[in-house]
């Protein structure tokens, strides 16, 4: 059986981000297969135009999302977090043009695909958490090399 952490560590320690690139405030709830992050639209948020953040940037959320889920599992297993790559997703949706400033959103992601060679795909959906309403959802296909350092190296060679 994996060995299971405590309680669920910062953000920081999640994602193999630095501010001001963490997007997300932190991480609620986890597991092997699924995980829920939260975050408040404020002024000073990352992409934030006036009145709120472009619901674009929601795929991104999704995206870190599941990273922090990687990162919790590597952290699981006595490792640490590791850079992985969004490949894409399919059939974004989101009811909103933007999301507006105080908005506070859950974003949920399930794990559909894990393979051995690193790619994975989730099922994604970011909330209002006032409402409940379901706001944007998505599959987003991801890649996480065993080895980030030797894959970028023979790509750029």
């Amino acid at each position: 059986m994996s060995p299971t952490l405590p309680t669920i560590p910062p953000i920081e320690q999640l994602l193999p981000h630095a501010a001001p690139m963490i997007l997300i405030d932190r991480v609620v709830a986890v597991n092997e297969e699924q995980l829920q992050a939260e975050l408040e639209i404020r002024p000073d948020s990352l992409f934030h135009t006036g009145s709120g953040v472009g619901a674009w940037v929601g795929i991104e959320y999704m995206a870190q999302s599941i990273a922090a889920w990687a990162g919790y599992q590597e952290l699981r297993q006595g490792g640490r977090a590791k850079i992985g790559f969004l490949l894409g997703a399919r059939r974004y949706s989101c009811s909103v043009p933007e999301f507006v400033t105080g908005l506070r959103l859950g974003v949920s992601v399930q794990l559909l695909l894990q393979a051995e060679n690193g790619l994975g795909s989730f099922d994604c959906r970011i909330t209002d958490l006032a409402t409940q309403q379901e706001l944007a959802q998505a599959t987003v296909s991801v890649f996480q090399p065993h080895d980030a350092t030797h894959y970028l190296q023979e790509g750029m060679a």
